[in-house]
């Protein structure tokens, strides 16, 4: 399957979400099954003693999402017992439904940045007990929720314009800095960079639950969440895209795939992060050169619900098959030590 048809593909399974949350049904994708070991090169090739069945639930990333939603539709083919549900509500409200308590809980989060593991001190110093104060991490841990790291693929993040911008010819990251950091006053395009018209930009972002935000700011602003508010924000990657390809004087930022997808309506700016203008591209991203806005991208389970064998099943058909379904999307394969690192962790998960 081409990566413009697996694009196809998300599109309309991204729509599916979008009508069923409109009915009050929640972002789920639908099912998948897992294709047969033997049927694809790199499948399980673990043997079944009988037909797997029972419910999962993955919430998170809506970069990762794209992964996510294509395992779950094939796995769910060479599985029919087995209903797969994919949403996205942001990495950080992911990581809340992974550790929330009891039947509210999630089996996995896609995440789009690494678990936070530092709790934050209080009004008196001391480590706080809030759960604004506490680490997920620590959340997690509280209710008893065992986090597995699972790294699945590597993406850049892109930074657009509409198509009617002719003079973004390269921002550099300090520019990024200037228009983006917490207390900004930057309004016009004029105020970035001398000689540029002075028309009023109209910013759009991922929200604060976004691992994306997260990421961003933490590499452009230097510090995670520091970031100017009155920009348009949205956990669904697919209205950023909008927002800008809809104002001509639009600037935004998401994952690299989402602008692979809609590149007729949008203008890439490559980035300058000290060595020069880079675009972000599968090479660029894969070799290291486009940074520093290039991140690995994870999915979280738990060891209560990979006890399960369903659960179980499809963590182990998802690393065995994943860079298939990454380079379908658009993002960058691991290389074959971090899959296997991967795969270690999930071994010692199931032991």
């Amino acid at each position: 399957m081409s990566h413009r048809q697996t694009g196809r593909r998300v599109a309309l399974l991204i729509g599916t979400v979008i009508a069923l949350a409109a009915c009050g049904g929640g972002a789920s994708p639908g099912s998948a099954t897992s294709p047969s070991a033997s049927s694809e090169p790199g499948a399980s090739d673990a043997p079944s003693s009988a037909p797997l069945a029972g419910e999962i639930t993955i919430d998170g990333s809506s970069t990762v999402y794209p992964i996510s939603a294509a395992v779950a539709e094939e796995f769910q083919i060479e599985n029919p017992g087995v209903k797969v549900t994919v949403a996205f509500s942001g990495t950080g409200g992911g990581f809340k439904k992974l550790c929330a308590s009891g039947a509210d809980a999630t089996d996995a989060n896609d995440a789009s940045r690494p678990i936070k593991t530092e709790d934050k001190p209080g009004a008196d110093g001391q480590l706080g007990t809030t759960d604004d104060e506490l680490s997920e991490a620590t959340i997690c841990r509280n209710v008893g929720v065992d986090p597995v790291e699972l790294k699945v693929a590597y993406d850049g993040l892109s930074v657009v314009v509409n198509p009617a911008n002719t003079w973004v010819d390269c921002l550099t990251t300090a520019e990024l800095k200037t228009i983006w950091d917490q207390g900004s006053t930057v309004t016009t395009w004029a105020d970035v960079r001398a000689g540029w018209p002075d028309q009023t930009i109209e910013l759009f972002g991922p929200g604060a639950d976004s691992g994306t935000f997260d990421y961003f700011t933490e590499v452009i602003n230097g510090e995670a969440k520091r970031s100017r508010s009155d920009y348009t924000p949205s956990e669904d990657d697919n209205a950023l895209v909008q927002g800008v390809a809809n104002d001509d004087n639009g600037l935004g930022y998401f994952g690299f795939a989402y602008y692979e997808e809609n590149q007729d309506k949008l203008r890439l700016v490559p980035i300058d992060g000290g060595g020069g203008c880079i675009s972000p591209s599968i090479e660029a991203i894969k070799d290291g050169s486009y940074a520093p806005l290039s991140r690995p991208l994870f999915v979280y389970s738990s060891r209560q619900a990979l006890a399960r064998p369903e659960v179980a099943a499809f963590f182990t058909y998802y690393l065995d098959n994943v860079n298939l379904f990454v380079d379908e999307v658009g993002y960058v394969e691991l290389p074959a030590d971090e899959i296997a690192a991967s795969r270690t962790a999930l071994e010692a998960a199931l032991q």
